[in-house]
């Protein structure tokens, strides 16, 4: 089989790579003689450039690019709306990714200087490319590669209808050292709140930045011919009352090599293909640049139709397969653009809480609309020690009866003050060192309790209150913050009241770190009250205290360290058919589902006894799938391959 690939870009070059790699004959059709750089540079998520560091294996070519581990949304006077974590983002010139295409795809394969002009059929099957120059390749199967303007999709499918151009963006790349140094590793986003108007700045190295202007055509515009001179104009014109640091970036910025992009999209094709003709990329689906996907979508496009080709003997029935397997993240991706369009077009309809971090997918939350036959009313507190070392019968518990529970956590305000505490022996923080000290050696769960000598906790309400503050935002990540600040507290000996390690950790476990302050201020204050008065009317006065509630109404209480046996007797009596699930015990699966376990917790949920256990997590260690922490009374193994 010989595949012709129509368009040069990375789409193009990409899959020609996969299928040379695969040994099928292929040749890549670039209409441009020489390499263009129009483009600039684009991010791309680890879906994408996973597939092309799978290309330069055992090469000395090296994948371009910048990581970008955060992204910052602002108003256009500064203050920061949402400051969030990205996981696994990567920025790269155009120029250095199609290079590094070109240094990988052979050049006696690579056709340059051809124009598609038209297809050569032979018994309803294109048999050749004909291109304007006047040459012809020959071929089985015909890709088309060619961009959002695609004369193939024309030729195979007809006219698309595009989406009126509402917005422009204004594309350029320069070099500020200064700004690369306070700028590293972050997204930067500027966005009017009374106007269709925003800036971006993206490092691509230690200190060349990719900027972008996004801009109502509605509100100004600038003529598509327009010279080096008066885009620059036109640039700092718009965005005069932006912050000190947009003027200083476009200072360094050369605008002869900017240009404007106009921004539109088409829907989603009712086919990727005609016959033997085949599209993918911008090609195949062409969504807005608000969602940042189109170059990861175009290498995910060639390595799906790379995998059907190869498996499936039937080159239609390969393409319907690849069809059928991209087009709802397709779909998604176009109408997420059109979603951030409408919001961009109308920021004054929309406050910061609610504005759209395009670069981070939503995760769909499986049990929000599944009726549970137990609610579970988990009273706990972020200092409590008896509720870190039943951490891992909670674990259990969920992958066991997860079908069964659902369970509602809740503050119950453990220390108010040194003032108002006394409960038994602890009435002053040097009392809880020897309590926590005890709590490990029963339990086997690392505490370390001389925070309580070097740097006592005044009270228990702030880290409480900030749980609240990720709970409004995220119930799952609510609770990776909730393990994450335990973990500082009772290995690390950090003093979780100050807000800086608290912010720290809502941006580590991906919250929006800017609005977990402003909730923190403000909604999650109330939230809190609302739990203590709720532990108040259960009258809950140990911690922990489960309270376990079926569809009958039927409640039975657990209150303080309970064994696991115990916990599964009141699910069966609430439930009697309730049967436990067997779920895989295999250290890479549990590492998997969980970022981090200490040496008990991993026994435990394993069913392995200590010896085995060292052994595993010494083994796991040193072929580089987990890490550690050490602590005064023990390790927490933190995890590489967590899905969190």
């Amino acid at each position: 089989m010989k595949v012709v690939i129509i368009g040069g870009g990375v789409a193009g070059l990409t899959l020609g790579l996969l299928l040379k790699k695969n040994n099928i004959e292929v040749v890549v059709n670039e209409k441009f003689k020489e390499m263009t750089t129009r483009g600039h540079a684009f991010l791309m998520h680890i879906d994408g450039w996973s597939i092309l560091n799978e290309l330069n294996a055992n090469t000395e070519i090296r994948l371009p690019g910048e990581e970008i581990g955060a992204f910052s949304l602002n108003r256009q006077d500064g203050k920061q709306v949402k400051r969030q974590k990205l996981n696994l983002w990567r920025c790269i010139k155009r120029k250095d990714l199609v290079q590094f295409l070109y240094d990988l795809f052979p050049k006696e394969q690579l056709k340059t200087g051809r124009t598609f002009s038209h297809f050569i059929y032979e018994n309803g099957k294109a048999i050749a490319a004909q291109f304007a120059n006047g040459e012809v390749e020959y071929g089985d199967v015909f890709v088309g590669a060619d961009g959002g303007n695609s004369a193939v999709r024309e030729a195979i499918l007809g006219a698309v209808t595009y989406t009126p151009i509402e917005v422009k963006e204004v594309v350029g790349i320069c070099t500020n050292e200064k700004l690369g140094a306070s700028h590293q590793n972050i997204f930067t986003k500027y966005q009017s709140c009374t106007r269709g108007l925003s800036f971006g700045m993206i490092p691509v190295s230690e200190k060349d930045f990719v900027w972008f202007m996004q801009y109502s055509v509605a509100e100004a515009d600038c003529d598509q011919g327009c010279s080096p001179e008066e885009l620059k104009a036109f640039c700092n014109y718009q965005l005069a009352d932006f912050p000190p640091v947009v003027t200083e970036l476009l200072q360094t910025n050369d605008f002869s090599t900017s240009y404007i992009w106009n921004t539109r999209d088409f829907g989603l094709l009712p086919k990727f293909h005609a016959d033997n003709v085949v599209l993918i990329g911008d090609a195949a689906h062409l969504a807005l640049p608000f969602t940042s996907a189109g170059t990861t979508n175009a290498i995910l496009d060639a390595k799906k139709l790379t995998e059907k080709l190869l498996s499936l003997y039937d080159v239609e029935e390969a393409f319907e397969a690849y069809y059928d397997e991209r087009q709802d993240d397709i779909k998604k991706h176009i109408y997420l653009g059109r979603e951030l369009k409408e919001l961009f077009l109308n920021p004054l309809s929309v406050d910061g809480d609610k504005m759209v971090v395009p670069l981070i997918s939503k995760r769909e939350d499986k049990d929000a609309h599944t009726e549970k036959l137990i609610d579970i009313q988990y009273f706990t507190d972020p200092i409590c020690s008896t509720c870190w070392v039943v951490q891992p019968l909670l674990r259990k518990l969920k992958l066991e009866y997860g079908a069964y529970i659902k369970i509602d956590y809740r503050m119950g305000g453990l220390l108010p003050s040194w003032d108002e505490y006394e409960r038994g022996p602890i009435t002053k923080p040097s009392d809880v060192a020897p309590h926590w000290e005890e709590v490990c050696m029963i339990h086997g769960i690392p505490l370390d309790g001389d925070i309580w000598i070097e740097d006592p906790l005044p009270s228990s309400y702030p880290p409480s209150i900030a749980f609240k503050a990720a709970q409004m935002q995220d119930a799952d990540l609510a609770l990776l913050f909730l393990r994450r600040i335990k973990e500082m507290l009772f290995l690390e000996k950090i003093n979780i009241v100050d807000m800086a390690y608290l912010e720290k950790a809502a941006f580590d476990v991906g919250l929006d770190s800017a609005r977990f302050v402003h909730d923190y201020e403000n909604k999650a204050q109330e939230a809190f009250r609302e739990d203590l008065i709720l532990a108040q009317n259960m009258q809950v006065g140990v911690l922990p205290t489960l309270i376990f509630t079926n569809l009958e109404n039927e409640q039975i209480i657990s209150k303080d360290y309970q064994e696991y046996e115990y916990l599964e007797e009141i699910i069966h009596k609430l439930v009697p058919k309730a049967t436990k699930r067997t779920f895989n015990t295999d250290p890479i699966f549990l590492f998997t589902n969980f970022s981090t376990m200490t040496s008990k917790e991993f026994s435990f949920l394993s069913s392995r006894d200590m010896e085995e256990t060292n052994d595993i997590l010494a083994d796991l260690f040193d072929k580089g799938f987990i890490d550690k922490y050490e602590s005064k009374n023990g390790i927490i193994w933190k995890s590489k391959l967590a899905n969190y």
